[in-house]
């Protein structure tokens, strides 16, 4: 697929730099085509992980019956949000990642996946921690994986370096 250019090419994101967001960011949220063609959006915790980014899951619901149905979704990350009212605008940065998703059937690959998403949120904590947790809810859990295809990310003028 084509995807569209940005409008305002100026202000946009290098690759690196929507990479850097994504690093940054601890939540988004994902779009997919949910029931009766209504889009949905759900926030949610993630962890990128080189061209793909991860996610849990329960294994049933709205999110997994529209991924089961069109696995074409995007998820957007704000980076910045700084409102200024005298000047009627804000300085945001933001990102967004278009791909694919796919419901993580592999158990080593599950394992991995929750244990990505456990070492982005708990750095500090011991490996058997995350261990533990994952094994508490390894029955209902279900890890999900957005293959990027496309990332396009946008900032506000002033939050642009000056011109050389």
């Amino acid at each position: 697929m084509e995807f569209r250019p940005m409008r305002r090419r100026r202000q946009e994101l290098s690759p690196e730099e929507c990479r850097e967001v994504l690093e940054r960011a601890t939540s988004g949220v994902l779009a997919v085509a949910g029931d009766e063609g209504y889009p949905y959006a759900v926030p949610l915790s993630y962890a990128l992980d080189g061209d793909r980014i991860i996610f849990h899951s329960a294994r049933e619901g709205h999110k997994i019956d529209a991924i089961a149905r069109c696995p074409r979704a995007s998820f957007c990350v704000v980076d910045e949000d700084d409102v200024h009212p005298a000047e009627f605008t804000t300085y945001f940065r933001s990102v967004i990642a278009f791909g694919r998703m796919r419901v993580i059937e592999d158990d080593a690959e599950k394992r991995a996946a929750a244990e990505l998403l456990g070492r982005r949120y708990g750095p500090d904590l011991p490996a058997t921690a995350c261990e533990e947790e994952i094994d508490r809810f390894w029955s209902g859990l279900c890890m999900l994986e957005l293959c990027i295809e496309h990332l396009s990310g946008k900032q506000a003028r002033e939050l642009m370096p000056p011109r050389a």
